[in-house]
């Protein structure tokens, strides 16, 4: 009984110290998407399922551009990544606080995209998230986007992160298209020699209460992120300095938000405008202004 003892100890020791190394690798791969890319966008809409004889798909898009990704936040269980594009001329470039991922180890807490600028809160069990990362995506205004929990797999050489989940539609087609009102996001994650590639099939979907959702049409999407030297984001990473207290403020207020475990109901416009524009205003410093417009956003 006592060498079974002691062999089970050492299997337990084994299995914990493979875990640990394993998170560790993890981490790795999240954080090497950090730095400074050109990145090409290319979205293609691929199957048309829609019953509207007159139904156009969505026209090819190709697109590239510079984006630094800022590691904002590193320790045990959390990373997170602030995305900022860089367009124009390196002596004057052009800055767009872009997209911020974060990512949590085993998180249970989720808010799940239903339609209409609602999220739904759901609890996971431990079980149903073990040895999981949860990659939490957020729009320009750090409001919520869409997030989906999945083991990172490092098998022949490769490193990459699989997930589907539910979405509000892309900012190249809400400004564009009203004839559905859920993207299905099947997104892949994969490190390169060169960087890494953001590989996605999705599937544009018309969701109603009490009827089946409909799926429209299917898109692919194949963003590339070439790793180039930090200094080509000089710009990118200026601005990111001297705008960085602001908007740790912001994310401080969506996670008071977020804290509350509750259903989630946005506005999409406060006076004719949408909260990205209040916040990228100069008008909006102050911690007080800031949590008083992101507040008059909240239906609940």
């Amino acid at each position: 009984m006592k060498y079974l003892t002691l062999t089970l100890f050492a299997l337990g020791l084994v299995f914990s110290v493979s875990a640990q190394s394993k998170m560790k690798k993890d981490a790795e791969a999240i954080k090497n998407m950090c730095g400074c890319f050109e990145v090409t966008f290319n979205f293609a809409e691929t199957f048309n399922y829609s019953k509207d004889s007159l139904y156009k798909p969505s026209k090819n898009k190709i697109a590239k551009a510079l984006e630094w990704a800022q590691l904002i936040e590193d320790k045990k269980g959390k990373i997170a990544i602030q995305h900022i594009l860089q367009m124009g001329s390196p002596d004057e470039p052009y800055i767009i606080k872009h997209w911020r991922q974060d990512w949590i180890y085993e998180n249970q807490d989720f808010y799940i995209y239903e339609s209409n600028n609602k999220w739904i809160y759901k609890k996971k069990s431990k079980e149903d998230v073990k040895n999981q990362w949860t990659q939490k995506v957020y729009q320009v205004d750090d409001s919520p986007r869409y997030e989906g929990s999945s083991s990172w797999v490092h098998v022949d050489g490769k490193s990459y992160w699989e997930n589907t989940t539910d979405a509000p539609l892309p900012r190249r087609e809400y400004t564009i298209r009203s004839d559905y009102n859920v993207t299905v996001r099947g997104n892949r994650h994969e490190i390169t020699s060169s960087g890494w590639i953001h590989d996605q099939d999705n599937k544009k979907l018309i969701r109603k209460a009490d009827t089946e959702d409909f799926i429209i049409a299917k898109e692919k999407g194949y963003n590339v992120y070439k790793r180039l030297d930090d200094t080509d984001c000089a710009g990118a990473i200026k601005w990111w300095g001297d705008n960085k207290m602001k908007w740790s403020i912001v994310r401080n207020k969506w996670d008071q938000v977020f804290a509350l475990n509750d259903n989630l109901l946005l506005e999409k416009k406060v006076n004719n405008k949408p909260l990205y524009k209040y916040l990228f205003s100069e008008e909006y410093k102050e911690e007080q202004e800031i949590n008083d417009i992101i507040k008059a956003f909240i239906k609940k």
